[in-house]
């Protein structure tokens, strides 16, 4: 992998970050979903859904200035069988934790370096995760499909 990071912004880093860790996670045969908001209040950047029924959760990190503001990444686990960053090519590594899983882009592409430790959610929170996550994965295809449903969907909520 060769990095080409040097030449843009953080926001667009975080897009072209996520971007190859979502094409990673459809690779391997999981489902993400981007900006997942998680009963917790959290949003997941990533949140995904193995063929096993697992929920992975990546969060994606621009730099280490973006991970060392922001600390909050424990609170994903509860949402999450396993927890991953995903970051690009320059950032400095060893500032993640050794408990979670690490995926690196460059590009278009993505490698998962370190696997995450799995902690398995209960069953119940399993099946509210599920339906939240495919809620929002249809509604979203919905809109792609019909983007003035949101439009009519905003008018309802404003005459009620």
């Amino acid at each position: 992998m060769e990095s080409d990071a040097a030449a843009v912004s953080f926001p667009e880093r975080t897009l072209a970050v996520r971007r190859a860790a979502a094409r990673l996670c459809v690779l391997l045969g999981w489902a993400p979903v981007h900006e997942v908001s998680l009963p917790n209040g959290r949003r997941a950047d990533i949140l995904a859904l193995r063929p096993d029924g697992r929920f992975v959760c990546i969060e994606v990190k621009s730099g280490a200035r973006d991970f060392l503001a922001d600390q909050k990444w424990p609170e994903y686990r509860d949402y999450c069988d396993a927890l991953y960053f995903a970051v690009d090519l320059d950032f400095p590594q060893e500032l993640l934790p050794a408990e979670v899983g690490l995926i690196v882009a460059a590009g278009l592409a993505a490698e998962l370096l370190r696997e995450a430790p799995v902690h398995p959610l209960a069953a119940s929170r399993r099946r509210s995760l599920l339906q939240r996550f495919a809620t929002l994965a249809a509604t979203r295809l919905t809109l792609l499909e019909d983007p003035g449903a949101l439009t009519a969907l905003r008018s309802a909520l404003r005459a009620e």
